[in-house]
């Protein structure tokens, strides 16, 4: 359930206690409105953590580019706090025109994951993600689970590929040069994820 907050104080409050709490890491700001997202449960942490270990290997230990588990992108060079998006992990190649202004990047990764949890609203983000160029959106839908790779293409996001559990078909990132892809679940366990590097065929597997 969504609330709109107009008390300043109570709002004060509320991101001061959130910022003590070490809660608003992945919190953004849409155009002045304050956005708290759901808290990252563990798995949700586990895999962007692995996601962003495997892409850092891949690229940024290769002089690619570089590799954030979470960094903050706006549209700004000045004033970006009223504007920006947390993506829980992205990727910015070395060929990539963003600039680093240490706090934020303004611009957009060429790549940008997001992972979903409960009441987020990550495809609500696709048209400030097609402002700042970002290039790719991998989602990764964890109720039910499935993974689906969006491309830029001519300002607007199209979906190229969808992966369910055990598809044969995996969603290839034209960024990475990596596929990725949900293996069958056993039990009560989650799907597992597959990333595999096509150029050099190593796999990873999480």
């Amino acid at each position: 359930m969504a609330s709109i907050i107009l008390d300043a104080d109570l709002e004060r409050t509320i991101i001061e206690d959130r910022q003590a709490r070490g809660a608003d890491h992945f919190d953004e700001v849409w155009e002045g409105v304050y956005i708290m997202a759901p808290l990252a449960d563990n798995e949700h942490q586990r895999l962007a953590t692995r996601l962003a270990t495997v892409l850092d290997q891949v690229i940024q230990e290769h002089g690619l580019g570089a590799v954030y588990a979470g960094c903050n992108v706006s549209d700004r060079q000045a004033d970006w706090t009223k504007n920006y998006r947390v993506p829980d992990v992205a990727v910015f190649l070395t060929t990539n025109h963003a600039i680093d202004r240490q706090t934020h990047w303004f611009g957009g990764p060429d790549l940008a994951i997001e992972i979903t949890s409960a009441g987020d609203r990550s495809r609500d983000k696709f048209d400030f993600y097609a402002n700042v160029a970002t290039k790719e959106v991998l989602i990764i839908d964890r109720d039910p689970w499935q993974l689906e790779l969006h491309h830029l293409e001519s300002g607007s996001y199209s979906l190229v590929s969808q992966n369910r559990p055990g598809d044969d078909e995996p969603v290839v990132s034209r960024v990475t040069g990596i596929s990725f892809s949900l293996g069958r679940s056993v039990g009560d366990r989650r799907p597992p994820l597959q990333m595999l590097q096509l150029e050099t065929g190593t796999t990873w597997t999480f």
